[in-house]
This record gives C-alpha cells, sequence and structure tokens, in this order.
C-alpha cells in the first residue's frame, strides 16, 4: 500500500492509501507521494535519513501544492518574503532564525516568531 494525492489544479484535495490497482481506477489525477519524504530526503523507521529514494521532494498533505514542472509537492507559501529552496521544496526567510535564548530558572520563556512588516524575526515572550 501507498499514498496518493488527488491533485486539481496544482493543488492536493485529497491524500489516501491505497495500492495502485485502485487508484488506476479512481477518476481525477492521482499522484503518489511517501509519507516518508521531507525536504528532498527519505527517512527511515526510526526518524534518520536511510538513503532510499526522496519521492516528489516532500509529502504531499491537504492543501499543499504539486509543481508538475518539478515533480514536487510543497506547503503553500507562508510569507511573501520568503523563498521557495530549490532542492528541498521547503520555505526559507530571507534571515537565518537566531538561536532562542537559554531560560534561566524564573525568567519567562522567549522564542523567536518571524514578522512579515519588519522581514525579520523578533523576541517574543510569554
Amino acid at each position: 500500500m501507498s499514498h496518493f494525492a488527488e491533485v486539481k489544479e496544482g493543488v492536493v484535495v485529497n491524500v489516501i492509501v491505497a495500492d495502485q490497482a485502485f487508484v488506476d481506477d479512481l477518476e481525477g489525477t492521482w499522484i503518489q507521494t511517501s509519507y516518508n519524504t521531507k525536504g528532498n530526503v527519505h527517512y527511515g523507521q526510526d526518524g534518520e535519513p536511510d538513503g532510499d529514494v526522496a519521492l516528489r521532494k516532500n509529502y504531499a498533505a491537504i492543501g499543499s501544492i504539486y509543481n508538475s514542472t518539478e515533480d514536487a509537492f510543497h506547503e503553500p507559501a507562508f510569507y511573501e518574503s520568503w523563498n521557495l529552496n530549490a532542492t528541498t521544496f521547503l520555505w526559507e526567510p530571507p534571515v537565518e532564525k537566531p538561536d532562542n535564548p537559554i531560560m534561566e530558572e524564573g525568567e519567562d520563556f522567549s522564542w523567536y516568531e518571524w514578522d512579515e512588516d519588519e522581514t525579520n524575526w523578533v523576541l517574543t515572550t510569554g
């Protein structure tokens, strides 16, 4: 059994687990995807890269985009300023994310969030 994504006008609208013969009898456009593929790397059961073929760059999720020219699945853009990596088909910010601060006992938790208006990471405390 494999995962297959139904694609309409370049957008994934459904994902099923089935065998190829079943999918061959379905209407529409169905494209095989791999649950174990992310960022153009195939991962084994242990969550580590295993060297197997990375199928279509990323696992197809409902709402993701299928680029037929590159035969790749990727998420829709989160932010206008981010760039789609041509190898991994993952979105990358134009500015590298800083490491989250190390918390001292009693301090509020802090992390960095993307601010599209500033096109930069901002420290948030909660």
